[in-house]
């Protein structure tokens, strides 16, 4: 069964005449949890099922805890997350909402993360945020879907948190024969793992995290991405917390859509004329989502 859907792709008018080329926005926020994961969870649950899984275990209070949580509901099999302290109320209630078992154990998502893993057993599988092959697999459908509706994009833009959305969408391109047109990776500047690996040639892990893009918030890409980021054009773009906030009510306005700040991250490129395109350019950017986020969210 396919759990995620068939996203749009909407060329967006006011973002092209900003930028002076072809936007075209793939919309993973209109995934039923709002969110890309569940191209990622869906896949991998949908996978581990067919190979007699009777249940799944996870550690994310974000969107990826919630899209494992729903993919389970739909396969009619028990989960369990395992939230750090930190989770937002609202990711809880969604987590719940869908029937899971909600589990709050550690200060931060590496404890959370550790006792979810002691969960798992042989036929109790545990799926991972970010890492994982079948994760990349689901999230490189991104690309075939764009195209199959006959757009072939100049440029990628993405977030980068533990780094499945790079991992994934490199995967579609090279699928395509599109390895060599670049990826700008956006992350903000207190979550910006990526950025230190790259500069540091190595994968490294931050001493902390912090700022208002949670859902970036990894310590350490997982090492796939850091591997397609040396290999492919990946390009590492930082941005703040205010530029970040600020694209999602541009975007807001713009397209009636609400996305979370590590969305806005991607859009605030644009939207602040950080890069530059030509007019024939066709530039894809990947609106990731935001399972959680509310109107209040964007206030500051």
């Amino acid at each position: 069964m396919e759990i995620s859907i068939r996203t749009p792709l909407i060329h967006s008018l006011p973002l092209s005449q900003h930028s002076g080329c072809h936007v075209w926005l793939k919309m993973e926020s209109s995934q039923p949890t709002g969110s890309f994961k569940l191209r990622s969870a869906g896949h991998a649950c949908c996978h581990y099922a067919s190979k007699g899984a009777t249940a799944f275990v996870s550690s994310s209070g974000g969107n990826a805890g919630i899209a494992v949580a729903h993919s389970g509901r739909r396969l009619g099999l028990p989960v369990t997350v395992v939230v750090p302290e930190t989770t937002s109320v609202r990711a809880k209630q969604l987590i719940e909402q869908e029937g899971a078992r909600l589990i709050v154990h550690g200060e931060v998502w590496s404890e959370a993360n550790d006792y979810a893993l002691s969960l798992a057993m042989d036929d109790i599988i545990y799926i991972h945020p970010f890492d994982n092959p079948l994760l990349w697999e689901g999230i490189s459908t991104i690309v075939d879907e764009v195209i199959s509706e006959g757009v072939k994009p100049d440029a990628v833009i993405l977030s980068v948190g533990g780094g499945s959305m790079l991992s994934g969408i490199a995967q579609g391109l090279e699928k395509h024969q599109l390895a060599h047109i670049p990826v700008y990776g956006v992350e903000t500047h207190g979550t910006a793992s990526l950025n230190a690996s790259l500069n540091a040639g190595k994968l490294v892990r931050l001493d902390q995290v912090s700022g208002i893009a949670t859902t970036l918030a990894a310590s350490q890409v997982c090492e796939n991405a850091f591997k397609v980021a040396s290999r492919l054009d990946v390009r590492s773009m930082l941005v703040s917390d205010a530029e970040a906030l600020h694209a999602c009510r541009r975007f807001l306005d713009d397209h009636r859509v609400l996305t979370e700040p590590a969305c806005g991250a991607s859009l605030s490129l644009l939207y602040d004329n950080k890069i530059s395109f030509t007019p024939d350019d066709n530039v894809l950017v990947i609106v990731c989502g935001g399972a959680s986020i509310m109107l209040e969210g964007l206030a500051g």
